[in-house]
């Protein structure tokens, strides 16, 4: 459905995309998972044609999306980071004024309106003004304008970003809800969480690139049964270094003046490991174990977590 080849977004000396490639298959929830920074939101708009890239194309359905102009840009519902609502306005209000700028007729639109409503769980709250809605509510409507007009593609960018973690759960029953009737979703997240629970691809982004991509098994392989060691402390580096070669299949993925971080078979249990750094001379202060999950495939590629 969207094919994405080459993307690169520079802003002066920053390269806030570089050289992005994937595709979002009809039917699935695709994720973007990365920091802030990584890129992420950028991509959404050079997609949905708000920034104009530097490089690369951006194709729907085999039409070039800047090119094509808003003929094709009608299949894409956008819900943005930032809430797109008047808040002196009702839900019912909001939703009639984002569909009247598509175009639909009054009937459409009024039944489409009532079962967005439904689908969200705002029908009770219908009438009441925007700016009485709890911070989830109010996403929860955003994401119906967003769904507006029945898009093909839903973008949907950072959606539960400063809701308490019960709205955060309907929201992303919502989400599935979406999917189910057949809507194809593009997700942005920082939540490692969320996209392991929603995505049945993903991207890994940091500053502007693609780390690794694929089903979350076929990501997972890259750190394989690996846990995610974090020691914090004092130690010499030369120690530290060379602990690898003391300790079977231990692995060393970066190092700096107070911290080392250890890749370790789960196999192995950690009893030894702790036993050789104690030998080893480390003065330690914390030591952080991390299952295998996409935050450890993240400590992988990187070696820092996703939440740094």
């Amino acid at each position: 459905m969207l094919k994405v080849s080459g993307l690169t977004k520079t802003f002066g000396l920053l390269t806030a995309v570089d050289d992005l490639s994937f595709d979002v298959r009809e039917g699935e929830i695709f994720g973007f998972l990365g920091p802030n920074g990584a890129g992420k939101t950028t991509t959404i708009h050079m997609i949905c044609g708000l920034v104009h890239p530097d490089a690369g194309t951006i194709e729907l359905d085999g039409r070039d999306v800047h090119r094509a102009g808003a003929g094709v840009r009608r299949k894409l519902g956008v819900v943005p980071q930032d809430v797109a609502l008047y808040e002196e306005l009702n839900a019912v209000e909001n939703l009639n004024f984002w569909g009247a700028l598509y175009g639909m007729k009054k009937a459409a639109l009024k039944s489409r309106v009532e079962e967005l409503l439904t689908m969200t769980g705002l029908a009770d709250r219908a009438k009441d003004r925007v700016k009485t809605y709890s911070g989830g509510m109010k996403r929860r409507l955003n994401m119906a304008a967003g769904l507006i007009h029945h898009p093909r593609l839903l973008l949907l960018d950072e959606p539960t970003v400063g809701i308490d973690p019960q709205a955060r759960h309907n929201m992303l029953q919502t989400i599935r809800n979406i999917a189910e009737s057949g809507t194809t979703i593009l997700y942005t997240t920082h939540y490692m969480d969320e996209a392991e629970a929603l995505c049945d691809r993903l991207a890994i982004l940091d500053h502007g690139r693609i780390l690794a991509m694929g089903t979350q098994d076929e990501i997972q392989k890259i750190v394989g049964e690996n846990r995610i060691l974090r020691v914090t402390g004092t130690f010499e580096k030369t120690a530290a270094e060379s602990l690898p070669d003391t300790l079977t299949d231990l692995s060393l993925i970066s190092i700096s003046e107070n911290e080392v971080v250890y890749s370790l078979p789960v196999r192995h249990g950690t009893g030894q490991f702790i036993e050789t750094l104690i030998r080893s001379g480390f003065g330690i202060d914390n030591l952080a174990i991390r299952e295998p999950n996409l935050d450890s495939v993240f400590i992988k590629l990187t070696g820092r977590e996703l939440r740094d």
